[in-house]
């Protein structure tokens, strides 16, 4: 970010606040320390004024924090190196980048330097579609439970899917834990059947296994070529690195992943230890710019990166143009949410790739007008 670009004179002049509401195009169910999610979900979206113009992006603003922030000049909000700072990141980062990419007709992923491609037809990242989650519960029989998850999954592959995350842990909360094992087993291996040989599949525990647990079930699948598991058990580095150990010891080339929720905050540290693969934290919190940083710091130790951000449709934008400054970037993980004056229609996704398109901004439109009848409905408005 040039910082000689960015007038002196704007300024902000006006912030409002509101919550956007829509659903998941199927209803998502427990995971191994969750309920039912629901179809429901909404967003938090901030509208920023600035040199008379407007731009939206995800917020956690609080109105406190927006009063202090009306009349401050826009270059007081980036260091020397041209990045947004700390104080105003997860409060602004995302409507202020929009609102610069708006005003010089730029996607957010050409804004900083090291994007590593300015193509006129924008960016093709891989994604996973997200959503294969405990819909089977209710059923008795693995095989039932297997046929349902491989309907969803080809609903996916339908809709341009090819790379699966698939939830298991089915013992640790919902079901006895050989009979929710054995199931978890079972079905990812009738996700491989739809995906394919090409396809990526990740499992995600959510830390409801042990070490020997895990160790049951990359066995039971070292057929099904595994791309990595994720939140296995609550971070360890002893286990982690156990784990890894076996892992090379058996030649199966299963990657570590994990960082989101409840992360332990050694996490980098291991990882830089060889311990952990991939890195997950979410792209709403720390954020943009928190991952930049990190991102860099993950690439000069030849570590992976894989943001979080299920249940927020706005990560999911955010993460494409993030891919661009990350070189280890695996992939955008894939919620299919629509939102009520949120409008995506410019992204898509094919073949297991997900197309970021080269419009200004964060390339996702919004109703001025649904967004300020939320405003009015449940928000606030400062100037």
């Amino acid at each position: 970010m040039n910082l000689e670009s960015i007038d002196k004179n704007w300024v902000i002049e006006k912030i409002a606040f509101a919550k956007l509401h829509g659903e998941r195009a199927r209803s998502a169910g427990a995971n191994a320390r969750l309920g039912v999610h629901g179809k429901a979900c909404e967003v938090s979206i901030v509208r920023i004024t600035i040199d008379g113009q407007t731009a939206y992006g995800a917020s956690r603003i609080t109105t406190e924090q927006a009063k202090t922030f009306i009349g401050k000049p826009v270059r007081d909000l980036f260091d020397d190196s041209g990045k947004i700072r700390e104080p105003y990141r997860i409060c602004l980062e995302y409507p202020l980048l929009d609102w610069l990419g708006r005003r010089w007709n730029k996607p957010v992923y050409e804004l900083y330097n090291g994007a590593r491609s300015q193509a006129p037809s924008g960016l093709a990242v891989p994604c996973y579609d997200t959503s294969l989650y405990f819909d089977d519960l209710h059923l008795t029989h693995d095989k039932d439970a297997v046929a349902l998850i491989q309907e969803e999954a080809r609903q996916g592959y339908a809709k341009g899917h090819r790379h699966f995350k698939i939830k298991v842990g089915r013992g640790g909360m919902h079901m006895p834990l050989m009979d929710g094992t054995r199931r978890d087993i079972a079905i990812v291996e009738g996700v491989r059947e739809v995906a394919g040989p090409e396809g990526k599949l990740m499992i995600d525990a959510n830390n409801a296994y042990n070490l020997n647990l895990t160790k049951e079930v990359l066995t039971a699948l070292s057929d099904v070529g595994l791309y990595w598991i994720e939140e296995a058990f609550h971070e360890d580095d002893a286990l982690y690195g156990d784990l890894k150990s076996w892992l090379k010891e058996r030649n199966q080339n299963v990657l570590i992943a994990d960082g989101e929720g409840y992360a332990s905050p050694r996490l980098i540290d291991w990882a830089i230890q060889g311990k952990v693969d991939v890195l997950q934290y979410d792209i709403i919190h720390p954020g943009f710019t928190h991952w930049l940083e990190l991102g860099a710091k993950l690439d000069e130790h030849a570590l992976l990166t894989a943001p979080h951000c299920y249940g927020n449709a706005y990560g999911i934008y955010a993460t494409g143009h993030l891919s661009a400054g990350i070189k280890g970037f695996q992939f955008v993980e894939w919620d299919d949410i629509a939102i009520e004056g949120m409008d995506d229609s410019a992204y898509s996704v094919q073949d297991g790739m997900f197309f970021v398109p080269p419009k200004a901004g964060f390339g996702l439109d919004f109703d001025d007008d649904r967004f300020t009848y939320q405003v009015f409905r449940g928000g606030w408005v400062i100037d």
